[in-house]
Parts: C-alpha cells; sequence; structure tokens
C-alpha cells in the first residue's frame, strides 16, 4: 500500500484522481503527488488555499486544518 497524507486519503476515498485536483487547481501534477503521499511535504498558503478551494466543491465543510497542521 502506497503512503497517503490525509489529502490522499480524502481524494481516494472520494475517487477522485489527482489529474482532476491538478487542473482545477493549476499546481503540477508532481506537486499534488508530493502532497498526496508525503506528510513531510508543506505547501505554503497560497497552494493551500487553491487546494481548499476544490476540496470544497465536494465537500464543503472540509477545512484547511483537516489535512494540516497549521
Amino acid at each position: 500500500m502506497k503512503p497517503r497524507t490525509e489529502l490522499g486519503r480524502f481524494l481516494d476515498q472520494r475517487g477522485i484522481a489527482q489529474e482532476w485536483l491538478s487542473k482545477r487547481t493549476g499546481i503540477s501534477r508532481n506537486t499534488i503527488s508530493k502532497i498526496c503521499s508525503n506528510d513531510e511535504y508543506s505547501p505554503n498558503m497560497g497552494t493551500i488555499k487553491k487546494i481548499m478551494d476544490a476540496v470544497r466543491e465536494v465537500d464543503e465543510n472540509k477545512k484547511a486544518e483537516d489535512f494540516w497542521s497549521m
């Protein structure tokens, strides 16, 4: 089983492809992959905002704190 972060598990549980998140946010597929698989990778606040805007299209109640220590 591949390592997954909270964001990676969220996408997996909902059947959402990382490619969708990449296209929706304009963040490179490589960066999305790091964010979904590496707990030590810390995205900047701009990246987090883009991701959260897309995540909230799927679940409007999600908060950044659900995925990252703030």
